[in-house]
């Protein structure tokens, strides 16, 4: 019986240390100070923070890391992109950059519609994807009192060709 409970003590005391170790690991990590987006394509995954994220109240208080992603992409495999609720909860704007000087691929998404889009790589009328951005708008009104949207946040990915 004595040894019973000497190794249920070491169990327990062994259990409470990896418990804590854990507790520790995971507490060493920071959390993003903002959303992060997430794209994939041919067993890559990347993660990315804004390239720029302003105040909503006061938009030329921005914080601007300029972060930018890159993927290698080929003709045949789409690119998966996730967007986090935090974003997706918003009216957020999805941009398809593509080689040449024609206009960008401009898809806007209502509030909770997606939280995941699938993006060709390659699109029969403007040709190769070069990049893709994502911006969450706001309004704001210019000294004439006229009112636009203007993204206060973005995050950006570029497209490498092999």
């Amino acid at each position: 019986m004595k040894r019973v409970a000497v190794v249920l003590a070491c169990v327990t005391l062994v259990a409470s240390l990896l418990t804590g170790v854990l507790v520790w690991q995971l507490s060493r990590a920071p959390h993003p100070k903002h959303p992060e987006i997430s794209a994939y394509t041919r067993e890559q995954l990347v993660r990315v923070g804004p390239y720029r994220y302003c105040d909503v109240f006061v938009i030329t208080n921005c914080d601007i890391p300029k972060t930018v992603g890159t993927l290698v992409v080929n003709w045949r495999d789409p690119i998966q992109l996730s967007v986090p609720p935090a974003i997706a909860r918003a009216p957020w704007v999805l941009i398809r950059a593509y080689e040449g000087d024609g206009e960008p691929a401009v898809s806007e998404f209502r509030p909770n519609a997606t939280l995941a889009v699938t993006i060709p790589t390659v699109d029969p009328r403007r040709g190769r994807l070069t990049g893709i951005a994502v911006q969450l708008p706001t309004l704001v009104r210019d000294e004439q009192n006229n009112e636009f949207p203007w993204p206060h946040a973005e995050w950006s990915i570029a497209t490498v060709w092999p």
